[in-house]
């Protein structure tokens, strides 16, 4: 796994073999982050990284200088795995959260600029992530809600939803903060 831009670019990281977690591939997380880059500012941003997994999105959003990424997995080996590329980074504007998602974003009322979701395909709950995720007011008022899913799912008909975009079987759907 390799971090394609910012001040890590070319930076890689080997993935276990025994690791349960993917990370989304190189042409997707390249593509996504040309989204964003024109739909935010990295550097005035908060981002949380949900079922952080490999770490992949949030490596990507620290080289990219966001002020504050918090990553949030439960696997105690990817837990481990995201400890020991945030210690070869020493970069301190990286949290690594060792949490159930469901149960961190319960307790959680920080506000986010960028949230990104990348739960297992196969998760029973997938669907019910984005309804979760913005009903709990996390995002800040310009905020985006990137959610990594299979081609199973359609998220159009979502009230805050704007985007979608795949990259084979790969998936964003993106969701905006509701307009008061």
């Amino acid at each position: 796994m390799r971090i394609i831009s910012g001040k890590y670019k070319g930076r890689h990281f080997d993935i276990p073999r025994n690791f349960k977690a993917r990370p989304t591939t190189d042409f997707a997380k390249e593509n996504l982050f040309n989204i964003l880059s024109n739909l935010t500012d990295f550097e005035e941003s908060k981002a949380l990284d949900l079922f952080s997994g490999t770490g992949s999105i949030s490596l990507e959003l620290v080289s990219r200088g966001c002020k504050e990424v918090t990553s949030v997995e439960m696997d105690s080996l990817h837990f481990s795995f995201l400890k020991k590329s945030q210690s070869s980074l020493n970069d301190n504007c990286w949290r690594i959260v060792r949490d159930d998602v469901f149960r961190f974003l319960r307790r959680c009322n920080a506000k986010y600029d960028i949230i990104f979701a990348d739960p297992p395909y196969a998760l029973r709950e997938l669907a019910e992530i984005p309804d979760l995720v913005l009903s709990k007011g996390l995002l800040s008022d310009d905020g985006l809600f990137v959610f990594e899913h299979g081609k199973d799912h359609d998220f159009s008909q979502h009230p805050r939803f704007f985007r979608h975009v795949s990259y084979g079987s790969v998936n964003f759907s993106f969701f905006k903060k509701e307009q008061e």
